[in-house]
C-alpha cells in the first residue's frame, strides 16, 4: 500500500507541479504582466469560454516545470535505489522527457481548462471552487495524455485520484494561508 501511495504521488508529480505553477508565476514581478488569456476573451452562450485565469504564461510555465520535474525524476531513478523503488513498474530511463514532460503539463492544464469551460457554462463564478471537479481535473487530464506512454493497473489510477485529491486540498489550504489563493479550497 505504501508503495502504491508513493507511486501515485511520484508519477503525477510533474502534472501537479504544472497545475500549481501558474498561481506562483502570476505573482512574480515581470511575469505578472504576461497574462494573455488563452480564450482571448471569447464569450460563448453569455459566458467567457475559460476566463482570465487560464493564460499562456501559465501554459508555458507549466510545460517548463513539468519537463524539469520529469528530467529530475529520471535522473533520480538512474542514480538512487529509493527512486527506482518508488517508480514501481515504470522504467523512467525509457520515458521521452521532452514529449512526456510537456504532455503532463498540457494534460493537467488542459483538464483544468475543460473543467473551467464547464464551470462557466454552469454559471459558477470565476475563482470560486467547484468541488470536487477542481480537485480532480488536472489528475484526469494528466492520466489521459500519458496513457500512450505508461499504462498501469486500474487500481493504481484509483490511488492517483484519491492521493492527489487529498494532496490538492491540503496544498490549496496552505496556498490560502500564505496568500496565494483567495479561498481555502
Amino acid at each position: 500500500m505504501l508503495q502504491d501511495v508513493l507511486l501515485a504521488m511520484w508519477f503525477l508529480l510533474p502534472a501537479a507541479l504544472a497545475n500549481a505553477i501558474p498561481v506562483v508565476v502570476a505573482k512574480m514581478p515581470i511575469l505578472d504582466r504576461w497574462d494573455a488569456p488563452i480564450d482571448n476573451g471569447i464569450v460563448w452562450r453569455g459566458h467567457r469560454l475559460l476566463g482570465d485565469h487560464k493564460t499562456w504564461r501559465g501554459i508555458v510555465a507549466g510545460i517548463i516545470i513539468a519537463t524539469l520535474a520529469l528530467w529530475l525524476q529520471q535522473s533520480l531513478f538512474i542514480s538512487y535505489d529509493w527512486a527506482m523503488w518508488m517508480s514501481g513498474p515504470i522504467d523512467y530511463t525509457v520515458l521521452p522527457i521532452f514529449i512526456l514532460g510537456p504532455l503532463f503539463a498540457l494534460g493537467a492544464l488542459g483538464g483544468d481548462a475543460v473543467e473551467s469551460f464547464f464551470k462557466r457554462a454552469r454559471g459558477v463564478q470565476s475563482g470560486r471552487s467547484w468541488f470536487p471537479f477542481d480537485q480532480l481535473d488536472y489528475v484526469v487530464g494528466a492520466i489521459i495524455v500519458t496513457l500512450p506512454f505508461v499504462i498501469l493497473q486500474p487500481m493504481m489510477y484509483l490511488w492517483m485520484l484519491a492521493v492527489w485529491f487529498i494532496v490538492h486540498i491540503v496544498v490549496s489550504y496552505i496556498g490560502f494561508l500564505i496568500g496565494l489563493k483567495k479561498a481555502p479550497i
